[in-house]
């Protein structure tokens, strides 16, 4: 009896292993795509920041208007990545990414990254970043982008 479930649990953990590796190489390739996006970003390179976007991404954040309601504002992923184009080569920008939760199945991801911004060195805000990702064959793209951003209870 005790040697069967021996041979069992042998052949489970043997069978679990490759399993286990698989969703570790993707979870470090959805990384990899995040790090690139922000990369991208920081040295106001938009033709890098596309290699991991998906065709159609939508941005969003979560914000409050000045009464403190609760409001989801749109942004076309083209007037973003214009903006970031747009900022002078002067001024230093650094989104820090303090954490990466990333959960996977087949192929879309799901990625949480707490942040702080920085402009010029200094404190901007702080928030969330939630990413959609597909799997587009071999690459993880980013589909879908949505934040927080708050400049109270953040360090």
């Amino acid at each position: 009896m005790y040697a069967l479930f021996y041979r069992l649990l042998a052949v489970f953990i043997l069978l679990s292993g490759p399993i286990g590796l698989a969703q570790q190489d993707s979870k470090a390739a959805v990384r990899s795509s995040i790090d690139r996006f922000f990369q991208g970003l920081h040295q106001r390179d938009t033709t890098g920041m596309k290699t991991v976007l998906g065709a159609e991404v939508l941005l969003q954040t979560v914000g409050s208007d000045p009464e403190g309601k609760a409001v989801l504002r749109s942004q076309p992923m083209a007037d973003f990545l214009a903006s970031i184009a747009g900022i002078p080569d002067t001024v230093v920008i650094e989104e820090r990414l303090l954490d990466y939760k990333i959960r996977v199945d087949g192929n879309m991801a799901h990625a949480w990254t707490p942040y702080e911004f920085y402009v010029g060195g200094k404190f901007s805000h702080c928030g969330v970043n939630s990413f959609q990702l597909f799997r587009d064959g071999s690459d993880w793209k980013i589909i879908y982008i949505v934040d927080t951003r708050r400049r109270d209870g953040c360090l």
